[in-house]
C-alpha cells in the first residue's frame, strides 16, 4: 500500500504520538451543530475517529455516531473518553477503503482521514464517502492545507497530505455533489501550524 501503514498509526496512538491531535473536539464541528445543519438524531460516521473527541461532542449532542479507525490503539483510547462521560457510541475498527455501514447515513464527518491516506487512495475513498450517504446526506469535511516546498517538484509528502482545493473539487465532482459558494471558513490547528477549509457537500 502507499503512504502510512496501520501498524504506523498503532504505534504511533500506543505511543501517545499524535500531534493532530488538539485535546477537544474540531470548533468547527460545534459550530456546524449550532447552526442545526443536523437534523435530531441524525446517523454520523466519523473516519478515522483517532482518539475520538468528535465522536464523544457528537454522542453528548444525542446523535447516532459510529467512530471508525484502523488503530484498536485508538479506540480503545475513544471508549475510555465516552466511558468517563457516560456516553455509548458505535466503535468500528477497519479500514476505511473496504468497510461498509450495514445502511447509508444522513451525515459523515471528514476531518483527518482524507490527509492521513496517501493521494493514490484518495478516489476509492471519495466513492466510499459517496457510497456511505444517503441522497442528501452531508458531508462535513475539512480539507487539510498543508503544502510543501517539495509539492512543486512533485514530491508527495506527508501525512498530513495537502489537500488543494483544486484536487478536492475534481476529487468531489458538482456532478455528485452539491458545492457552498466559497469563500470557506478556515480553521487554524496550531500543534500543526496549519489551516484547514471547512465544506459541507451534499450527496447528490
Amino acid at each position: 500500500m502507499s503512504g502510512p501503514t496501520p501498524d504506523f498509526w498503532q504505534a504511533r496512538f500506543l505511543a501517545r504520538d499524535m500531534p493532530w491531535d488538539r485535546g477537544e473536539a474540531n470548533s468547527q464541528l460545534g459550530a456546524w451543530l449550532a447552526a442545526g445543519i443536523l437534523p435530531a438524531g441524525a446517523r454520523i460516521l466519523v473516519p478515522g475517529c483517532g482518539q475520538g473527541w468528535e465522536v464523544v461532542l457528537l454522542a453528548e449532542q444525542g446523535f447516532q455516531v459510529t467512530g471508525i479507525d484502523i488503530a484498536s490503539a485508538a479506540l480503545e483510547l475513544c471508549k475510555a473518553h465516552l466511558a468517563q462521560r457516560g456516553l455509548s457510541a458505535r466503535l468500528v475498527q477497519g479500514d476505511v477503503l473496504n468497510w461498509q455501514p450495514d445502511e447509508p447515513v444522513d451525515a459523515v464527518f471528514e476531518q483527518t482521514c482524507l490527509c492521513a491516506l496517501h493521494p493514490d487512495d484518495w478516489q476509492a475513498y471519495a466513492e466510499q464517502l459517496h457510497r456511505w450517504l444517503v441522497p442528501g446526506g452531508k458531508l462535513m469535511a475539512l480539507f487539510m492545507q498543508a503544502p510543501r516546498p517539495e509539492d512543486e517538484e512533485g514530491v508527495i509528502g506527508g501525512p498530513p497530505y495537502h489537500c488543494p482545493m483544486t484536487a478536492m473539487r475534481a476529487l468531489f465532482p458538482a456532478r455528485r455533489w452539491h458545492w457552498p459558494a466559497p469563500p470557506y471558513a478556515r480553521c487554524t490547528h496550531e500543534r500543526l501550524g496549519r489551516t484547514e477549509l471547512a465544506v459541507v457537500l451534499i450527496r447528490r
